[in-house]
C-alpha cells in the first residue's frame, strides 16, 4: 500500500537529522507526489524555507505548524445555502467518472433534508444514454422531481423547464447536471456557455453557482479539468468526492493557490448521507497525518 503524504513527510524528520538544502528538496517531491502540483510544491517549500531561516525553525513540530500554516493560506472553504423564496439555479460540472450524478443526488437530498423547498433535478447530460435514467433513479430514492427530456435533446431546454417549474411553485432549487466530455473539448464548452446563458437569465439576481466536482485521486489531472471548466463559464466552488483522509489529497491545495477556487463539500462514501461541509483545518490535519 502506498504512504500518505503525512507518513513520507514523518519519515523524512527521521532521515535527516538536520533541516538542510536535502530536506527541503525531498519535502517539495513528497508535496509533489501528494498531488500538490510542482509550481505550487517549489513555492511552498521556498516560503516554509525562508520562514523557518527566520524564525531559526529547527524543531519536527515547529516546521509542521509552519507548512500547515502555509497550506491553510492556500486552501478556502464556502458555505453554499440558496436563498429562500427565490428561484436559484446550480450548474453542476465535472468529467465523467467523477462522481457527479451522485453528488447531485447527494446535494439533492441534503437540502431537502434542511428544508428547502422545490429541490429539482434538471437533467441536463442529454448525450451519454445512461445519464438521464441515473438521474430519475437517484430522485425517486431521494424524494425529489426530476426534469428530463430525451436522449440528445437540447440541454439548455431542459435546465429552462426545471427553472420554470421551480417558479411556477415561487421559489426552489434547480440542480442542473451536465456532460463532461472532456476529450470533445470545444463542444463541451459551447454546449456549457449555452447552459450557462440560460441558467443566467432564469435565476433570481445572484442565485446562479457553479460548481464543479473533482475527483481527490486525480491528482494534477484535478486541476487541468477546473481550469478548462473555470476558462468556460467560472467556477463558484468545488466538490471534492473520493474523499479517504489516507489518500494523497493535496489537489484542493494547488487549485485553490492557482485558481483561487474554495471547497464547499467533501464526499467520502457512495451513500446518499456520505457528504459534509469541507473544514479547511481538518483537510490539511488529514493530509500532514497530524
Amino acid at each position: 500500500m502506498k504512504k500518505s503524504f503525512g507518513e513520507k513527510f514523518k519519515a523524512l524528520f527521521k532521515k535527516k537529522s538536520a533541516i538542510s538544502d536535502d530536506f527541503y528538496e525531498e519535502l517539495t517531491d513528497i508535496l509533489v507526489e501528494g498531488d500538490i502540483g510542482a509550481k505550487t510544491a517549489f513555492q511552498i517549500v521556498d516560503e516554509l524555507e525562508e520562514i523557518c531561516t527566520d524564525k531559526k525553525i529547527s524543531e519536527q513540530d515547529a516546521v509542521i505548524q509552519e507548512l500547515k500554516q502555509l497550506l491553510l493560506k492556500s486552501v478556502k472553504s464556502v458555505e453554499l445555502e440558496p436563498e429562500s423564496g427565490k428561484t436559484n439555479i446550480w450548474m453542476i460540472l465535472g468529467v465523467n467518472g467523477v462522481g457527479k450524478t451522485t453528488s447531485v443526488a447527494k446535494m439533492a437530498r441534503m437540502y431537502a433534508n434542511k428544508g428547502v423547498q422545490n429541490v429539482v433535478l434538471a437533467s441536463a447530460d442529454t448525450f451519454r444514454a445512461a445519464a438521464i435514467e441515473q438521474l430519475a433513479m437517484h430522485g425517486e430514492k431521494v424524494g425529489v422531481r426530476v426534469i428530463s427530456h430525451q436522449h440528445g435533446s437540447d440541454p439548455s431546454a431542459v435546465v429552462f423547464d426545471a427553472a420554470e417549474a421551480v417558479r411556477a411553485k415561487g421559489s426552489g432549487l434547480v440542480l442542473a447536471d451536465t456532460a463532461g466530455r472532456l476529450h470533445n473539448k470545444e463542444n463541451l464548452v459551447r454546449e456549457l456557455q449555452k447552459i450557462n446563458k440560460t441558467c443566467t437569465l432564469k435565476a433570481d439576481e445572484g442565485c446562479y453557482k457553479k460548481l464543479i466536482v473533482i475527483d481527490a485521486t486525480t491528482g494534477q489531472n484535478a486541476l487541468r479539468q477546473a481550469e478548462v471548466f473555470n476558462e468556460a463559464v467560472g467556477v463558484d466552488a468545488i466538490i471534492l468526492t473520493k474523499y479517504d483522509s489516507t489518500a494523497k489529497g493535496g489537489v484542493a491545495v494547488s487549485i485553490g493557490r492557482e485558481l483561487g477556487i474554495p471547497v464547499a463539500y467533501i464526499c467520502t462514501g457512495e451513500k446518499y448521507d456520505d457528504i459534509s461541509a469541507f473544514n479547511p483545518e481538518n483537510y490539511i490535519d488529514d493530509f500532514l497525518g497530524l
